[in-house]
Order: C-alpha cells, then sequence, then structure tokens
C-alpha cells in the first residue's frame, strides 16, 4: 500500500483529502504545520507527498525545498493563489505539480494518480538508460549524467527529458506532454511543462554544444542533436 503524506493546516480540507486518499487504496499520513510535516517524513516511507504552500512553523516551500535535498519524492503543491508566482516558485524549488484552491477533491485524486501512474510505469519497465552523446539518462535513479557529473532530477523532469531524448527531432506539443506524463485525465494548465521545461534546462547546463531541449514557436518542444556533434 503507498503511503501518502497531506501537509495542510486547515483541517476541513485534509478531512476531505484523507477521505479520498483512503478510498483510492492510500496510507495516509497527515501534517497541520511544516515542522510536522518534515518530522513525518523523515520517519515513514512516503511515496508521495500534498503540501499547502501556507503553513505555520515552515511554509510548503521551505518543507519543498528541504525534502528536494534528500529526497525525490513526487511533490504535489497546493496553494491559494491562482497567479505565476507561486506556481513558479513551488515548481522552482522542484514540486512536479501544483493545485489551485479551491479545488475539487476528485481533481487532487487524478493528479495524485497521474504521479503514480508514472512512478509505477518506471518500477515496471526496468532500468531504461538512454545515452546520447555526453548524456546519460537513468530513470531508476531520478539522474541524469553529463560528462560524468551526476544532475539528481524529479520525477517529472526525468520522465519528461526521457521522453523527449527517446523521440529526437519530433515535435511534442504542450497537450501531448500533458496526455503522455500527466495522464488524460489530468486538468491542468500547460504552462506547467513550460515551467519543468525552463527548470530542466537549468539543471541541464542549457544551452548544451552538442544537445538541446528546442522551443519550437508556436508547436512546443523537441530534442534536437547538433549536426556539428562528432
Amino acid at each position: 500500500m503507498a503511503t501518502i503524506l497531506i501537509a495542510d493546516d486547515h483541517a476541513d480540507i485534509t478531512r476531505i483529502l484523507v477521505d479520498y486518499a483512503k478510498n483510492e487504496g492510500y496510507h495516509v499520513l497527515v501534517a497541520h504545520d511544516g515542522e510536522e510535516a518534515l518530522r513525518l517524513f523523515e520517519k515513514h516511507q512516503v511515496d508521495q507527498v500534498l503540501l499547502d504552500v501556507m503553513m505555520p512553523k515552515k511554509d510548503g516551500f521551505e518543507v519543498c525545498r528541504t525534502i528536494r535535498r534528500t529526497s525525490t519524492v513526487p511533490i504535489i503543491m497546493i496553494t491559494a493563489r491562482g497567479d505565476d508566482f507561486e506556481r513558479i516558485m513551488g515548481l522552482d524549488y522542484g514540486a512536479d505539480d501544483y493545485i489551485v484552491k479551491p479545488f475539487s477533491p476528485s481533481e487532487v485524486m487524478a493528479r495524485v494518480r497521474a504521479v503514480q501512474r508514472r512512478v509505477n510505469k518506471v518500477q515496471e519497465e526496468a532500468d531504461k538508460r538512454l545515452t546520447i552523446e555526453n548524456l546519460e539518462i537513468i530513470p531508476l535513479e531520478n539522474m541524469a549524467i553529463i560528462d560524468g557529473n551526476r544532475i539528481v532530477l524529479t520525477r517529472t523532469e526525468v520522465d519528461l527529458l526521457h521522453l523527449l531524448a527517446s523521440n529526437p527531432e519530433r515535435v511534442f506539443t504542450r497537450d501531448q506532454l500533458l496526455d503522455l506524463l500527466w495522464g488524460f485525465d489530468y486538468v491542468g494548465d500547460a504552462r506547467t511543462v513550460d515551467s519543468h521545461i525552463k527548470r530542466l534546462r537549468a539543471k541541464l547546463v542549457y544551452p548544451h554544444p552538442t544537445w538541446d531541449i528546442n522551443t519550437v514557436r508556436g508547436r512546443g518542444y523537441q530534442f534536437v542533436v547538433s549536426k556539428e556533434s562528432p
């Protein structure tokens, strides 16, 4: 049974999310502030985290950043603001997805299922390492290696990079990437893809001299290998 940690200081919200998560078959841990969330995360084997931004003691950004120092566990941020600021902040700190309040509990669980499908797929397909030029992608370890330098990625980042690099020159629209990585039942903003691409490029020391993740204006993204590379 997978374990999900729900961290939110609003008892009514956590109560509803706990009921829905249990109905999905999850073992649920609940935290009402950031410090409690970190204590529970360190004590238990957690498979997913639902993390509210505005919490006492430590906010969701700090909790996310702390978790990311040692773990690539999928994190979904919950924010009360509908603008880009908190969404971008959360993704920059390493969150895999975000949800804006007020939300439907069914939507939240759809996001959770989408993340869990990606986790299960990686585990089922074993270690599908991929090497292109000086880039090696290791999905099972959530890692990329460039010229011997190890780069830790989130689950979403490694899935996104592996998909693009496995299909060089193919242009993927944002909607296609959402469907392939987040799932057909995902209800969210296509700009989520842009934020993950931006963070992925920054981690991979973008632009790279022999390969690149190109933005195809008006269409989407593609992985390309330089024709001048040896």
